[in-house]
């Protein structure tokens, strides 16, 4: 029942920062702020449970643990900064939010060349 409990907070900080958002904008930005990095927080452990099982499915499969690192970081890259870019546009800043993904996108690409390379590495090796 924790995502009740997260809707929940999300919902009255949503509420909060529809009321306080005429009179007092900046509260409401930190507010909005604040539960975001609460809800980041709390699920943190939820990440590290799930880091855990693929580095054992990884070791039992016998992968490169280069790959698998390359991997949870591009899902990693991918997750902070959708966060970033949303926390970006609720403060009314979408061109900061579109650069933040942009940014990600090339970090993304960078880090999924070896992936990529090992690849075609592979089908180079099969195909005669």
């Amino acid at each position: 029942m924790e995502i009740v409990q997260i809707v929940g907070m999300g919902l009255v900080a949503t509420i909060l920062v529809v009321l306080l958002k005429e009179d007092k904008p900046e509260i409401a930005l930190q507010i909005s702020i604040v539960i975001g990095a609460i809800i980041f927080l709390l699920m943190i452990g939820k990440i590290i449970s799930v880091v855990d099982v693929l580095k054992s499915l990884s070791q039992k499969a016998s992968i490169d643990m280069i790959y698998m690192s390359a991997v949870l970081k591009i899902i990693g890259i991918a997750y902070i900064a959708e966060f970033g870019a949303q926390i970006c546009r609720d403060a009314g800043s979408s061109s900061t939010a579109s650069k933040i993904e942009f940014a990600a996108k090339i970090m993304i690409l960078v880090l999924s060349l070896p992936i990529l390379m090992a690849v075609l590495d592979l089908l180079i090796k099969i195909l005669p």
